[in-house]
């Protein structure tokens, strides 16, 4: 057997797939299977797949009837044969290194269950790409990535490599109005299961017009927030402070996106602002404090805070209160 699975799900993806073929094939970790679910494509992706696997004989075809993303994807893990299974997507390239450093961390480190990589997106991203990017390359530990799992996803999908067993006993991937690549991350957060990344660049994520995530509903704004909200409500870090905690951020925007927290049932003590014109004016009968009143009222902090560069703001004056990341404060994206 294969000691890795590289999983593919293929729809439509004729013009980029050459450049992701080649680059799957020239890793320098040769014992892998690279599992393709072709999934009801109506370009020419069927006959360039075809020959892939004429040429190279670890590269497995497999035909899906369309039922989307998740579906292909839980047909890829229900086939997959490797002790690791490795994301990849067709528009998308890997370094010629990847699969081994990977492979080495988890042999190294049997604690872990999934492993990522820094990434580096092409075309030149946006401005807000930038910053996402810079963020999710310099989340690489395994604290580091459980202290800001609610920021943001913290893994490009494609970048992971994750043990099979892992995958397979915490039931695969889920089907809903969320993205199914974030909710395994919570989903293996709250089960304990180590996640961590190699600090290189192993991975080239392209950034279309046409990508889901720009297109699908799953992947908008509220779907994250009401997607973190589920697992942050019972997560124990805030579950057992959830009698005294504060939400740092007391704007319109940041009301909008805790509400789905606050809807199950839970009430700050205080909201926590800058702004002179907000503090001591009370929202829903919660009063708006200065930042300094964390000093003297020792409370769990949840940074809500959206304004951009605000988010570090916020952590280096929590840490100088003697707020700890990831313990006594949560960063919420």
């Amino acid at each position: 057997m294969p000691t890795v699975s590289i999983l593919m799900p293929v729809r439509d993806a004729a013009a980029t797939l050459d450049a992701c073929l080649e680059s799957v094939v020239a890793q320098t970790f040769a014992d892998f299977e690279f599992l393709v679910i072709d999934d009801h494509s109506r370009d020419a992706s069927a006959a360039l797949l075809a020959a892939a696997a004429t040429a190279d004989e670890r590269v497995r075809v497999v035909t899906n009837p369309g039922r989307g993303l998740v579906d292909a994807l839980n047909a890829g893990v229900a086939l997959a044969r490797g002790e690791f299974v490795a994301r990849m997507d067709a528009d998308d390239t890997m370094m010629p290194q990847r699969i081994l450093e990977q492979v080495r961390v988890m042999r190294e480190q049997p604690q872990v269950g999934v492993v990522g990589c820094q990434v580096e997106q092409f075309p030149a991203p946006t401005r807000g790409a930038e910053l996402y990017l810079e963020w999710q390359n310099a989340c690489i530990t395994p604290a580091q990535i459980a202290a800001d799992i609610y920021v943001e996803a913290p893994f490009a999908h494609p970048s992971v490599m994750l043990r099979r067993t892992v995958l397979q006993s915490h039931d695969g991937y889920r089907e809903g109005d969320f993205p199914e690549d974030y909710d395994l991350w919570l989903r293996l957060h709250a089960a304990g299961v180590q996640m961590t990344k190699v600090p290189r660049v192993l991975l080239r994520w392209r950034d279309t017009p046409g990508r889901l995530t720009r297109t699908d509903s799953r992947y908008n704004r509220e779907a994250f927030d009401r997607l973190r909200a589920g697992y942050l409500a019972d997560d124990p870090r805030f579950r057992s402070n959830a009698s005294r905690f504060v939400i740092c951020g007391a704007g319109r925007r940041t009301r909008q996106r805790c509400r789905h927290l606050l809807n199950k049932g839970f009430t700050p003590v205080a909201w926590v602002d800058i702004d002179p014109r907000k503090i001591g004016n009370r929202l829903s009968g919660v009063p708006v404090v200065a930042p300094q009143w964390l000093e003297d009222n020792r409370c769990f902090a949840l940074g809500y805070v959206a304004v951009h560069g605000g988010r570090e703001r916020l952590a280096r004056q929590l840490d100088g209160f003697g707020y700890r990341r990831g313990h006594d404060y949560l960063l919420v994206g």
